[in-house]
């Protein structure tokens, strides 16, 4: 578990200061100690939801680590007085390559859970080229994820038979976490990620940010002229609802 010093606070939230490498001890400790963890993330943007979303607030409180995905929240950090680095910015196209390398190398299973049809596929084949030995399995998140439908049901049995090491799921902010609450002691397997839209990113249906832009804190700017009509509202409107936790975060 992480130690106190680990533990940042701020915007009504509560993350964990960690690096690809933190993370990746983390993953590799509770496959091979047959542990179950959740690991989730949060940005601005998840935040929002956070403090509109009485089942995000339960999702995060289940979760075992909190990432910080977003340059904003470590410049938001530092100025809390947090010795937060850029290191600690931690988005899926930085850190999950890593992740994969070391399940290839070490045999896990791994299953991804969400895209259109036909996208988590082509996705996988992509990863499978770069990580040669990877062991992957798909399923698209176009699905009723209601807990108690059939179908539901049936993606469970899926991934219990598989019975992976890590299971991904990338259906988009909050579907993603409610279904990973919803489902979560159902699920065997020892480590549930929310990822977003990485697999859009690896199978091409979304363009990829420059890194440097990402590094830079600016990957929100190319999202945003990427998609605009989708995505004007999270990244310029959105974020002064937080104005008030930032008013609270000053004063106390």
């Amino acid at each position: 578990m992480l130690n106190s010093n680990f533990i940042v606070k701020m915007l009504g939230i509560t993350v964990h200061k960690m690096t690809t490498l933190d993370l990746t001890d983390f993953i590799v400790d509770a496959v091979s100690n047959e542990k179950s963890c959740i690991i989730a993330n949060h940005n601005l943007h998840s935040i929002y939801i956070y403090h509109h979303d009485s089942k995000m607030q339960a999702f995060y409180g289940k979760a075992n680590y909190i990432h910080i995905d977003g340059m904003p929240l470590v410049l938001y950090g530092r100025i809390l007085g947090y010795s937060l680095k850029r290191e600690n910015r931690m988005t899926s196209l930085d850190w999950l390559p890593p992740i994969l390398s070391q399940a290839a190398k070490e045999n896990w299973n791994v299953f991804y859970l969400g895209s259109k049809p036909g996208v988590a596929e082509q996705g996988a084949e992509i990863l499978k080229f770069r990580f040669p030995k990877l062991q992957i399995t798909t399923h698209h998140g176009y699905f009723n994820v209601n807990h108690d439908s059939i179908e539901n049901q049936d993606v469970v049995k899926i991934i219990n038979e598989l019975r992976p090491q890590i299971l991904l799921i990338g259906m988009g902010m909050p579907r993603q976490e409610h279904w990973i609450f919803d489902n979560c002691e159902q699920l065997q397997t020892n480590v549930i990620i929310s990822i977003g839209a990485y697999i859009d990113y690896i199978a091409g249906v979304i363009p990829i940010p420059p890194r440097w832009m990402g590094r830079m804190g600016l990957e929100w700017l190319y999202r945003l002229a990427s998609e605009p009509r989708r995505l004007w509202r999270r990244y310029l409107v959105d974020p002064w609802f937080l104005a008030r936790f930032i008013l609270k975060d000053i004063i106390t």
